[in-house]
C-alpha cells in the first residue's frame, strides 16, 4: 500500500512543477495600490490589464462610500446562517429582484461565489439519468459541476453548431432510453480567447431537439447588450436561455454571483442547491454592494461606453499593427504570438520591467506547445495613453521575439526545463 502523498511527492502538477522558476512573479503576482488601470508590482509603477474590473467600480468613490457604510452598519459576519436557516434578508430578496428584472427574467437567486454557484447548479439541474452536452472549452467550474453528474456526458467542438448538432443526436438516443432529458452549455463570453458563444444558432437548434440551455455569461454580464444584460441580449435570444449565469466578481467588481430563470425552476434550485443549503449567506455588506453596483450599471451607460472606447481603440491597434488577436468579439483580448516557455517568460519579464506593462501570460498546455498568449483586460479606467504606450511596446518585444534576443536571455531556464 502507497500513502497517499506519494504521487503529491513525485509530481506536482502540470503547473507546481514550475513553482521555483514562477512563484511571485509569473504566478502569484503581487500587485499592489488601488484597483485601477496603473497599479504596483514589484514597486514599480504598471498599466495594469489584468484585472476584471470592467466598468472600473472597484475603486469608484460612490461605490467605496457604500462598501464602508454598509461594512460599519453591518461588520463582516451578518446574516450568520445559510439563507434556509437564518442568513435570508429582506435586502437578499430585493436584489434579486432587481437583477431578474435587469437580466429579463422571472426570479433570481444569490450564490455565495461563481465558481461553486454554477458547480452546485449543474448538479442540481441534472439526475443520472440526464445527458450533458457542452462546449469543450467551458471554464473549469463547468467542467468540474459536468464531473459530478452521474449520468452521461458529451463534449461538442469549441463553438461548432455541425458538431453540437451530432452530439444531439446522440443524447437523444440516449435520453430516449433512459427516459431522461438533456442540458446544453455555452458561455456567453469565453473568457481565454473572448469569442462570444454562438447562443443564436444553438437557441436555433430547439426547433429541432428537445434540450434545456444553461449560459454562464460571466464576461458578457454588464459588457455586452444595449443595456449591459449580456451576450443573451446582445445576440437578441435572452428569452430563450433557460437559466443564465452570471457573477460579480468582474463588472460588478465584488464577490458573489446570481442565477436567473423561471420562477418554478428558481424555486427549484433554491430547495436543491448545495453549494447555498449547507454554506453561509452572502454577507450583507456584499448585498448592499453589489445593489449600489446594479444601480450604477443601471444608470450610467457612459461606463461601458467609455469600456468600449478603449477596448475598440487597443484592438484596432493592435490589428493594425499586425498583431494577431483571433477572433474575440467581446473586451477579451488576446495577443497570440509563437516562441517557447521559456522565451515567453522573458518576454513578460522585459514587458513588466523595462515598459511597465503588466498583462497575464498563458502558455501549454493550456494552449498548443509553441504559443504564447498575452490576455489583456481593458476597463472604463484605462486612458488612450495607456492604450498607445501598450501598443508601443508590443511592437518592441515582438520585434525582440523575432530577432532570437529572447530565445538568448532564455538559455539557461530551457537548459533547466529539458533536465
Amino acid at each position: 500500500m502507497k500513502d497517499l502523498f506519494e504521487k503529491i511527492y513525485r509530481d506536482k502538477g502540470p503547473l507546481g512543477k514550475w513553482a521555483s522558476q514562477a512563484e511571485g512573479y509569473f504566478v502569484f503576482p503581487k500587485l499592489e495600490g488601488h484597483i485601477s488601470n496603473r497599479m504596483k508590482f514589484q514597486g514599480k509603477d504598471v498599466v495594469t490589464w489584468s484585472i476584471n474590473d470592467y466598468l472600473g467600480l472597484a475603486n469608484h468613490p460612490e461605490v467605496r462610500k457604500v462598501d464602508a457604510e454598509a461594512a460599519a452598519s453591518y461588520g463582516s459576519a451578518y446574516p450568520m446562517g445559510a439563507r434556509m436557516m437564518s442568513g435570508h434578508t429582506e435586502l437578499h430578496e430585493e436584489l434579486q429582484v432587481e437583477l431578474a428584472e435587469f437580466v429579463n427574467k422571472e426570479a433570481a437567486y444569490l450564490l455565495n461565489f461563481g465558481y461553486q454557484g454554477m458547480v452546485s447548479t449543474i448538479d442540481a439541474l441534472v439526475s443520472k439519468d440526464d445527458i450533458i452536452v457542452y462546449d469543450v472549452d467551458a471554464h473549469a467550474c463547468i467542467i468540474d459541476g459536468v464531473r459530478l453528474h452521474m449520468g452521461k456526458r458529451f463534449t461538442y467542438k469549441h463553438n461548432d453548431i455541425e458538431s453540437l448538432e451530432k452530439n444531439l443526436e446522440r443524447a437523444t438516443k440516449m435520453a430516449e432510453q433512459t427516459g431522461g432529458g438533456i442540458l446544453v452549455i455555452s458561455e456567453g463570453v469565453f473568457g481565454m480567447r473572448g469569442e462570444q458563444g454562438r447562443l443564436k444558432e444553438i437557441v436555433e437548434l430547439k426547433k429541432k431537439f428537445n434540450f434545456r440551455f444553461l449560459v454562464d455569461d460571466a464576461h458578457g454580464f454588464g459588457t455586452l447588450g444595449k443595456t449591459g444584460a449580456g451576450a443573451g441580449e446582445e445576440q437578441g435570444i435572452q428569452e430563450d436561455i433557460d437559466v443564465y449565469f452570471a457573477t460579480f466578481a468582474k463588472s460588478l467588481a465584488s464577490t458573489g454571483a446570481f442565477i436567473a430563470a423561471d420562477k418554478e425552476i428558481i424555486d427549484y434550485l433554491k430547495y436543491n442547491l448545495r453549494s447555498q443549503m449547507f454554506a453561509k449567506s452572502l454577507q450583507m455588506q456584499l448585498v448592499v454592494g453589489a445593489r449600489k453596483r446594479l444601480q450604477m450599471l443601471k444608470t450610467m451607460p457612459e461606463l461601458k461606453a467609455k469600456l468600449w472606447e478603449n477596448t475598440n481603440a487597443l484592438q484596432s491597434g493592435l490589428k493594425e499593427r499586425g498583431f494577431d488577436i483571433g477572433t474575440t468579439q467581446s473586451c477579451v483580448t488576446p495577443v497570440y504570438l509563437k516562441g517557447s516557455i521559456p522565451e515567453a517568460m522573458a518576454l513578460v519579464k522585459d514587458l513588466r520591467e523595462n515598459y511597465g506593462i503588466f498583462c497575464s501570460i498563458v502558455v501549454y498546455p493550456v494552449i498548443p506547445k509553441g504559443l504564447i498568449l498575452l490576455r489583456l483586460i481593458p476597463t472604463a479606467t484605462h486612458t488612450l495613453q495607456d492604450v498607445n504606450e501598450t501598443l508601443d511596446a508590443f511592437d518592441a518585444i515582438r520585434a525582440r521575439l523575432e530577432n532570437g534576443t529572447y530565445k538568448r536571455l532564455s538559455a539557461s531556464v530551457a537548459a533547466a526545463m529539458e533536465k
